[in-house]
């Protein structure tokens, strides 16, 4: 998992990048199960900028934003997978319920989330703002969710 990293690596990496001029873009999430919903996500987020970073939720994270059945992958294979996609440059977790402290550590040129999020309510807004960076949002197109894949899956197989 060559694009995987360490925050210790991605910090180390962050300020090379600032030094080239490189525009990093940063969003984050769960990653369970990806869909074509992830993968246009993430080629839009990648547009954004030079250098693309993914915060994965770990494995412990998702179990207590998400529930005790899921992850549905673990966050190695999450991460791999995610990081093997074109647009992604690299892949680091946490073990937070949000990436406030990697936005923290990082500063991201911009920060991205799906439309779904109103910007005022966007963790890392205000880091972002504080050091003239953007916050944006991007639509999403086939309405596809984890959650709609795991429904469809019980209601085709377990009824």
């Amino acid at each position: 998992m060559n694009g995987v990293k360490s925050l210790s690596e991605i910090k180390s990496l962050r300020k090379k990048f600032k030094e080239q001029n490189k525009k990093v873009v940063f969003t984050n999430g769960v990653f369970d199960l990806i869909h074509a919903g992830h993968v246009d996500y993430l080629i839009k987020s990648k547009a954004l900028g030079d250098i693309l970073i993914v915060g994965m939720n770990t494995d412990v994270s998702v179990k207590r934003i998400k529930g005790d059945k899921r992850p549905i992958l673990s966050q190695d294979e999450r991460a791999f997978i995610i990081s093997s996609l074109k647009p992604v440059d690299y892949v680091t977790f946490f073990d937070e319920d949000t990436p406030q402290e990697i936005i923290n550590e990082i500063i991201p040129d911009i920060l991205v989330k799906g439309a779904d999020w109103s910007i005022d309510k966007i963790v890392g807004r205000e880091t972002i703002g504080k050091h003239g960076g953007e916050v944006k949002t991007i639509e999403f197109v086939n309405n596809q969710s984890t959650s709609k894949i795991i429904e469809s899956i019980k209601n085709k197989f377990c009824s």
